[in-house]
């Protein structure tokens, strides 16, 4: 793994933005506001690159919106951490993941390319989790991406419906093996508003009652039939051990509790499908 050998001032006319950036969406997004708040107080965080090519160009790895507001500013240099070896475009990424994650700016859009990439590359998810540092889960539910079809990923793109909802609707719109796109997009906007339970829910019982109409269907879930609240008592580590649960599944502690009793049951014979 590369280490960083030194941290200098280096001018901008040399660096040029790696293919491995993961911000790909939005890179010039609030580029003003962050050159402003560098004018005042300074840069807070140095960018990363490569050590020089033969040209003697520093590829950016991570802080290409840095590089940019000090480009709009004018500035000469930008002050850089210095790698003491080149990396491939592959452990470019997994840098620039890791960087952003820590950062928490990352949209959902170049999580879902980064991780496509990354799966392409090495062929399994769990190392692509392992690589990131993202929930195992979630790189699942990224990956997956690539199987929606156009007018549900605009809706993602589009951050009107998010992948997992989409993912839902696509399954719900495709039981009768005719997928009708309106029919998709119509369920994915209505499930956008629901809990985790209600639309997987909804999703089951277009699975087994396909000739249900979609309304009645998406009525039945919202009116909550057949769901019922429990409030149960936990201990302050259980508590603790389910939110983490929650926060590595990206879903809310509500739908994760749900989630495992679901799966409890279903293990020890008392559901009809486990």
């Amino acid at each position: 793994m590369a280490q960083i050998k030194e941290v200098k001032e280096i001018p901008l006319a040399q660096l040029v933005i790696g293919k491995g950036q993961v911000r790909v969406s939005d890179v010039s997004k609030d580029v003003e506001e962050l050159a402003d708040s560098i004018a005042k107080v300074g840069l807070l965080e140095p960018i990363v690159v490569s050590p020089p090519d033969e040209k003697g160009r520093y590829e950016i790895l991570t802080g290409q919106r840095r590089f940019l507001a000090h480009r709009h500013l004018n500035r000469d240099t930008i002050l850089a951490a210095v790698l003491d070896s080149r990396v491939d475009e592959t452990m470019a990424k997994v840098i620039s993941v890791t960087e952003n994650l820590v950062r928490r700016d990352l949209n959902s859009k170049d999580l879902i390319d980064a991780c496509t990439t990354l799966f392409k590359h090495y062929g399994n998810l769990r190392t692509v989790a392992e690589k990131t540092g993202l929930p195992y889960p979630k790189v699942v539910e990224y990956v997956k991406y690539v199987r929606l079809e156009p007018e549900l990923r605009a809706l993602v793109d589009s951050n009107e419906v998010k992948l997992k909802t989409a993912l839902r609707a696509q399954d719900a719109a495709s039981v009768t093996g005719d997928y009708q796109p309106s029919e998709a997009v119509k369920l994915a906007k209505e499930m956008a508003s629901m809990s985790g339970a209600q639309q997987t829910k909804l999703v089951k019982e277009r699975r087994e009652v396909p000739e249900k109409p979609i309304d009645d269907a998406i009525e039945a879930a919202k009116t909550g039939a057949k769901i019922v609240q429990v409030v149960v008592t936990l201990g302050a580590e259980v508590h603790q051990r389910l939110q983490s649960y929650a926060k590595q599944s990206g879903t809310t502690q509500d739908d994760a509790a749900a989630s495992l009793i679901e799966k409890g049951l279903g293990a020890e014979g008392f559901l009809e499908e486990a």
